[in-house]
């Protein structure tokens, strides 16, 4: 039985790492169950076991990738001086990891057309878009903004980071608009910060 889950787990897996490098490479539209069974070495019935649709099979790519992303932002801003800079940080890092590449094929360009803006929404909150409360809470238990309700704040916040990955994602020069939104991002960020 150990055997039988073990494969069943290695099968997911090449098919998640298949999906997730063609989603990456040639986006969703491009890219077939054919292709990803292909370079999973599976029959397509296997990748339709695992996965309903190809629309399952992105979501979970996504989810995978979203996890992955806000790993990476973690490590990155792990050494600023408070909160707020890690915010800033973190917001920078998230512009440049989607500015190109696999990332920001799956999580910009690709992420809200196949999953929609809810569902989009739904999972980045599990994600990325969660830590927003959290670090607007620990700002405001550091003394660093004034107190009030952490909600509204972060939903503002979060509003305007979601704005700007939307814009960002419509640009031919994703890179330059960017930095451009995270420069923006920071204004937004230190305002609130108490002065001594």
């Amino acid at each position: 039985m150990a055997k039988q889950a073990e494969r069943r787990a290695a099968t997911t897996e090449a098919i998640l790492t298949a999906a997730r490098r063609l989603f990456g490479e040639q986006g969703f539209a491009a890219t077939t169950v054919d292709d990803i069974a292909d370079q999973a070495d599976v029959a397509k019935g296997a990748v339709y076991h695992h996965f309903k649709t190809k629309e399952a099979l992105f979501e979970a790519v996504f989810d995978q990738v979203s996890r992955d992303l806000v790993q990476e932002i973690d490590r990155a801003v792990r050494g600023e001086k408070d909160v707020l800079t890690m915010m800033v940080a973190g917001t920078q890092h998230y512009f440049a990891a989607t500015a190109e590449g696999a990332t920001g094929q799956i999580i910009l360009h690709d992420g809200p057309a196949v999953l929609g803006w809810e569902r989009w929404r739904e999972i980045d909150a599990q994600h990325f878009g969660g830590k927003m409360p959290r670090a607007i809470a620990a700002a405001m238990e550091a003394g660093l903004i004034a107190r009030q309700p952490v909600e509204p704040l972060a939903r503002l916040l979060l509003g305007a980071m979601t704005e700007a990955a939307v814009a960002c994602a419509g640009r031919a020069d994703i890179a330059r608009a960017g930095a451009e939104y995270a420069r923006a991002f920071k204004s937004l960020v230190e305002a609130l910060r108490r002065r001594a």
